[in-house]
């Protein structure tokens, strides 16, 4: 019984975070109210009470939801003993681990509507103001983050000799997670995918080919 009634609280609470989901993407954050959710979610405003302490608490966890296995998959794809095949010994090489690490972020994009909400959601119908600054910071140390992860691979890719131009691997990183903001962005704003949707993944093989010797 105990099981179950944590099994059903847990379920409340993911119903709550994906009714959070639909109302902010149709509302914004900033007019969206708990009661907002709450009627979504068929819940009371109560039970969204006992799950999150406020509206900002319930954008993190929709936020962790979409980001935290982006970083978990980065740490993966940028791994020193990532391999294209596990069977074989040949080690992909930094530049491509970067390339492949983006150009997974686009797939999961077009394939995961959740993901793709929840982007929409962070990127343009959230003001990071107030309650919400905190989450702005957060997400900045993210990208803090995913950009030394990226540095990483750089400097991999510099002590193979694999490295055009004489960049530092800080510079390079700095300079990708730029463009990648960039393109995520204008990706998000791309409704119909007629402008950057289209060609993302060769926008990104474009991006790291430029840095091959």
């Amino acid at each position: 019984m105990v099981r179950k009634t944590k099994e059903d609280a847990e379920l409340t609470r993911l119903s709550i975070i994906d009714a959070a989901r639909i109302v902010f993407l149709a509302r914004g954050v900033s007019r969206t109210t708990l009661e907002h959710i709450a009627t979504q979610a068929e819940v009371t405003r109560g039970a969204v009470y006992w799950h999150f302490k406020n509206k900002a608490e319930i954008f993190h966890a929709l936020r962790d939801q979409a980001f935290l296995p982006l970083i978990d998959r980065m740490d993966d794809m940028l791994a020193v003993e990532n391999t294209n095949d596990k069977t074989s010994n040949k080690q992909e090489d930094p530049l491509t681990q970067i390339e492949n690490s983006l150009c997974h972020t686009i797939v999961e994009l077009n394939s995961d509507l959740q993901m793709r909400q929840t982007y929409e959601i962070m990127m343009i119908k959230c003001e990071y103001v107030e309650d919400f600054a905190t989450v702005l910071q957060e997400i900045l140390n993210n990208c803090s983050s995913i950009t030394e992860k990226i540095q990483l691979a750089y400097e991999r890719a510099k002590s193979l000799n694999l490295l055009s131009g004489s960049h530092s691997p800080r510079a390079l990183a700095l300079d990708t997670h730029l463009f990648f903001s960039g393109l995520l962005h204008m990706w998000v704003k791309d409704a119909d995918g007629s402008r950057f949707r289209f060609q993302a993944i060769e926008l990104i093989k474009s991006h790291v080919d430029l840095r091959r010797k």
